[in-house]
């Protein structure tokens, strides 16, 4: 992988990427857990009954790092496109080709799952709790699917205008009674922040480390306002039962405190090019990016095929249980190692939807012969027919 590697890569970029792919797959595993009560399942979070985990919420809801990523290499993918005398159709087709073909595997398992489900006579809201838990990441999909279609018109609008909206929406709903439904503008408007953030990234726009300093101060200053004196949650993504959620839809909160997670992601990229240099931690990236739909796709499908078979030894603690305290919290984390054995018996069973068919070892997958001139030496040498 790394004599493979372009020279020129930015492997930060890959970096980020894998550590935002992670964080959102630890942070699902740690925070939702499926109960078992009177025969039906349902979700719940440690989040509702022990609020003061919030900070669990922090470091695992890394969304925003994974947008400004992607803003960043999208917009230098279109102008190399560009450069090359591609057509924007033939540059979107291939960058949602690749978005878009493991998906396809994911619908094609739960429309099967689902109706041998209601067949088998399991209750509707079983059913309707585990095909929401396994379509979840869909949302996000759609979602940077229409930020990469519109990358040639974002590509100059400045972080500023996108924050604007998501602020004067949350002052329409919550300062003036506003509809709720006014809140789902902000799944474009708040996500299109650090999107637009890595276009101005690839400008150089972001290159010194004050730029990094200036995000993340001044969104984890504006993020504590919001949340000690405005009234939002504390914690980053959404809790059963809560009244307010800071990601369902995205709120002021929730982009402020992406702007703080941009900040930081950008004062690490020096030090994470250094990490880069070590082969073995950049085989782990590398693998980590070429698996990253088929993990998040299937981590949540991961964790409910665990939970399933463990009901066969009964509700085991940290599976099946309430989360109401930290015994729930030191079983869930030894859970997770069986939650990687299963999302890797996915990534295998998989991954060719993401990475194609993989080649037999030891022979090309397609020679290329270059035919020269011979010279006057090598004719010399040639063996007359």
């Amino acid at each position: 992988m790394d004599s493979a590697t372009p020279a020129g890569r930015d492997r930060a970029v890959d970096a980020l990427r894998a550590l935002a792919i992670l964080g959102v797959v630890l942070g699902h595993w740690l925070v939702t857990a499926l109960v078992t009560d009177g025969g039906t399942l349902h979700t719940a979070s440690p989040l509702q009954q022990m609020p003061w985990l919030a900070p669990i919420s922090w470091a695992f809801q890394t969304l925003a790092v994974f947008f400004l990523v992607g803003g960043h290499v999208a917009t230098r993918s279109y102008a190399s496109a560009r450069a090359r005398g591609t057509t924007y159709g033939q540059w979107l087709r291939a960058r949602l080709g690749r978005l878009f073909r493991p998906v396809a595997a994911v619908l094609a398992l739960w429309t099967a799952a689902t109706a041998c489900l209601l067949l088998s006579g399991t209750g509707l809201e079983t059913v309707q709790t585990l095909v929401k838990l396994a379509l979840s990441p869909l949302w996000f999909l759609v979602v940077f699917a229409g930020l990469t279609a519109a990358t040639p018109l974002v590509t100059r609008i400045n972080p500023l205008w996108p924050l604007a909206v998501v602020l004067h929406v949350d002052l329409i709903r919550f300062g003036l009674g506003g509809p709720s439904w006014l809140g789902w503008v902000n799944v474009a408007a708040g996500w299109l922040v650090p999107y637009t953030l890595g276009a101005a990234w690839t400008r150089g726009e972001l290159e010194r480390r004050r730029a990094g300093w200036v995000l993340f101060t001044g969104g984890a200053a504006a993020t504590a306002a919001l949340v000690a004196w405005a009234g939002y949650p504390a914690s980053m993504v959404g809790v059963p039962g809560a009244a307010v959620s800071n990601l369902n839809p995205p709120t002021l909160a929730a982009v402020t405190f992406g702007l703080a997670q941009c900040g930081v992601a950008l004062l690490l990229r020096e030090p994470l090019r250094r990490a880069m240099r070590r082969r073995v931690v950049w085989a782990g990236i590398a693998f980590a990016n070429l698996s990253a739909m088929t993990i998040f796709l299937w981590h949540q499908t991961s964790l409910m095929a665990v939970t399933a078979l463990g009901l066969l030894g009964g509700r085991l603690p940290g599976l099946h249980t309430t989360p109401d305290g930290l015994g729930w919290v030191a079983a869930r984390l030894g859970w997770l190692p069986v939650f990687v054995l299963a999302l890797t018996l996915c990534w295998c069973a998989f991954r060719a939807y993401e990475q194609g068919p993989r080649r037999r070892t030891g022979r090309p997958s397609r020679v290329v012969r270059v035919h020269r001139r011979p010279g006057p030496a090598a004719a010399k040498a040639a063996p007359r027919a």
